[in-house]
């Protein structure tokens, strides 16, 4: 019997392992808009009720400041500024012939033949005076308060004008407002004063000085002239008493007219160191002025920013304090 053996069937190799199935991508999230970067801190705001206190401090110390500049320094511009527009009205109403000779003068109205009389306007120049000493020529006005004085020396209204007989008295600063009259301290006896007033030129020899508690020169003759220079003694802008230059008319006497007032007439600013009690009310008036532009400037500084405030502040703060130390200066003697 035959067997027949069935070989087993051949090993099939072994399988490698499947490689794994890759997850599914994740899905990409849609971008989201950029945020904007966090703001920088900014300096911590003030309330405009603690900016006033300071930026006020801040002002005032100016304007102090600006008062001493001013006396110093601006008034002696202010000074020429007013020199020159006397001088050129003063040489027009001597080429009109109708410079004052006088407490008054005629105004004629346009195509009028007669005239007005009115009194010589305190401010209006009333002479031309030389001292070839001292190197001084300068505009003589007529007024002697503090407001008056800041335009150049000043007559005494109650005196005559130079030239006519009796006693005239001139006044002028030592230091502020160009101090005119800060060298009359070295005048010497016999020196030649020239003024020119609406009745020519007169010439005076000077006397001497004279300071307080010295005697005064003896009374006038009659028909003799004499001129009398004042201003203040001291330190410059520190004024302690008044000093006083006496000088005799030596060229002809010049008619006076009548006097329409006396010393009694005169107010108490016209008196020699006195002070101009009538600068108050606009010394009060521009100084409310600057405390509203003092309120616009703090609060347009806490709007824009400190320095647009100031550009556009500046300038108005700058002109409302010369205002207020022009009228501050009347409060101080007049002849500093």
């Amino acid at each position: 019997m035959t067997v027949t053996t069935q070989q087993p069937p051949a090993a099939s190799p072994p399988r490698e392992p499947a490689a794994p199935t890759p997850p599914p991508p994740a899905a990409t999230p849609a971008p989201q808009p950029a945020l904007p970067p966090p703001p920088r801190p900014g300096p911590p705001s003030i309330s405009l009720a603690l900016q006033l206190p300071g930026i006020a401090l801040s002002i005032l110390a100016a304007v102090a400041l600006g008062f001493v500049v001013h006396l110093t320094l601006l008034s002696q511009v202010q000074y020429e500024r007013n020199q020159q527009t006397a001088f050129a009205d003063f040489r027009a109403e001597l080429a009109r012939g109708t410079a004052p000779v006088g407490q008054t003068r005629l105004e004629f109205a346009d195509g009028s033949e007669e005239g007005t009389e009115r009194l010589v306007e305190p401010g209006s120049a009333v002479a031309v005076l030389r001292i070839p000493a001292i190197g001084l020529r300068t505009v003589v006005v007529e007024g002697t308060s503090g407001e008056a004085l800041q335009g150049g020396p000043g007559h005494r209204r109650d005196s005559v004008l130079p030239g006519q007989a009796g006693t005239s008295v001139v006044m002028g600063r030592r230091a502020a407002y160009g101090g005119p009259f800060r060298d009359l301290d070295l005048l010497l006896p016999g020196d030649r004063i020239i003024v020119t007033t609406g009745q020519g030129e007169h010439e005076y020899r000077v006397r001497g000085l004279r300071y307080p508690g010295e005697p005064a020169p003896p009374p006038l003759a009659e028909g003799k002239g004499r001129l009398t220079l004042v201003t203040a003694d001291g330190d410059p802008f520190i004024p302690q008493d008044i000093v006083r230059v006496d000088a005799e008319l030596s060229s002809p006497t010049q008619p006076t007219p009548a006097r329409k007032f006396g010393p009694a007439s005169l107010p108490p600013e016209e008196a020699a160191l006195a002070t101009d009690t009538g600068a108050w009310t606009p010394l009060m008036l521009w100084a409310q002025a600057l405390l509203l532009a003092t309120l616009a400037v703090t609060y347009l500084r806490a709007r824009w920013g400190g320095w647009q405030a100031w550009i556009v502040g500046a300038p108005v703060l700058l002109a409302l304090g010369l205002a207020i130390a022009d009228q501050a200066a009347r409060l101080l003697p007049n002849l500093l």
